[in-house]
């Protein structure tokens, strides 16, 4: 099969789909990989590198388009590839469809076989390719909170962990009991906060309650409860996720008045629409804006902030499914693999994902039908 490996064009996105040592696997594979010119370099690979390994290096996305069976990314295509797609490509990708009626359109006009990192599962239920991005945000969520919550930056001037005889600053987790939930909450205990973790999963919440032998709070999800933790937050975490579908609001906009002038929200569930009511997209290049004297940060792809780690980290997760696909075909592989068949999301001009089509009201084709 034919690879392409495109630049990513979101603003400020430095990863990229194939790491060099990761595209040397689908070579001695047997396949061809066609690498844009410069793909690599916000995440530290040169194009000798690929080069190195028996990648050819094409100048432009659309040469990869054209050459390619099948495009492997790190984010959901924009408005200049969408062109470029063709009828049958496979795309191999996070799309996070449910944020985007016009993407989830786009994908079904253009006949695409959308195949989504984010809904692909694991033995155990879990999400293999999304749980990676998801630890390095989950701590990332940590990291620029603490930075935001700094007078300069607009915040209320609060350290963290407070020093001996000052109390530590209070942050709150929503779906605290996930994989950012937990990787949140762990920086937070790191850091001596005072931390909260709220989830309807009173299994994993029991669990993470004997893990931390009363060094953290949880709290079985309401919306009063919700409510409760948020007046006393200064630190707010957005980690609930529904796999495929828009992300539940739990922060509405008539709590913000409620909640301590200069606290700072991270809304890491921004990908699948935000768990904050007032959120809205943001980049790196300006990652946060004031609504009612409430910071919000809600940059959508907080991984690319560090793109060497998180570039590894998604290829290791991606690689053995994409060898998969690339070997046997999307049909084969999908027929032989039901839970790679979850990752399914449009194929050929039909939406199979049940929540993406439920979120927009669109009709739901199952994937069998289609294999």
């Amino acid at each position: 099969m034919k690879i392409g490996v495109p630049v990513e064009i979101k603003r400020h996105e430095y990863r990229v789909g194939l790491a060099p040592f990761h595209a040397a696997a689908y070579v001695k594979a047997g396949h061809e990989v066609f690498v844009q010119k410069g793909a690599g370099l916000g995440s530290g690979a040169a194009d000798k590198e690929y080069l190195a390994v028996g990648c050819k290096i094409v100048n432009g996305a659309a040469d990869v388009y054209a050459e390619a069976d099948m495009i492997i990314k790190v984010k959901e295509p924009l408005d200049p590839e969408y062109d470029l797609m063709r009828h049958g490509q496979i795309l191999y990708t996070y799309f996070h469809l449910a944020a985007s009626r016009r993407l989830t359109e786009v994908c079904c006009d253009r006949g695409i076989v959308a195949i989504a990192y984010e809904t692909i599962r694991d033995k155990k239920g879990g999400l293999p390719c999304l749980k990676p991005m998801s630890e390095i945000a989950g701590r990332l969520s940590i990291q620029e909170g603490a930075k935001y919550l700094e007078k300069p930056f607009g915040g209320r001037g609060i350290l963290l962990g407070g020093v001996p005889g000052v109390l530590p600053a209070n942050v709150l987790v929503l779906g605290g009991a996930g994989v950012v939930g937990r990787n949140a909450v762990a920086m937070a205990v790191g850091l001596h906060a005072n931390v909260t973790a709220v989830d309807v999963n009173i299994d994993a919440l029991t669990e993470m309650d004997a893990h931390y032998a009363g060094r953290i709070n949880t709290l079985y999800s309401t919306d009063e409860a919700v409510k409760e933790q948020i007046m006393k937050a200064d630190l707010v975490i957005g980690a609930a996720l529904i796999p495929g579908a828009a992300a539940p609001k739990m922060i509405r906009k008539e709590h913000l008045r409620l909640m301590k002038k200069g606290a700072v929200i991270v809304d890491v569930a921004i990908d699948q629409g935000g768990s904050c009511e007032t959120s809205h997209v943001t980049y790196h290049d300006k990652p946060v804006y004031a609504e009612q004297g409430i910071i919000h940060y809600c940059v959508g792809n907080m991984p690319g902030a560090v793109p060497i780690t998180s570039t590894a980290a998604l290829n290791n997760s991606t690689l053995r499914h994409g060898l998969t696909i690339a070997g046997k075909g999307w049909k084969k592989a999908l027929r032989d693999d039901v839970l790679l068949r979850e990752g399914l999301n449009t194929c050929l001009g039909h939406i199979t994902c049940l929540p993406v089509a439920q979120c927009f009201d669109m009709t739901y084709v199952d994937a069998e039908k289609l294999l």
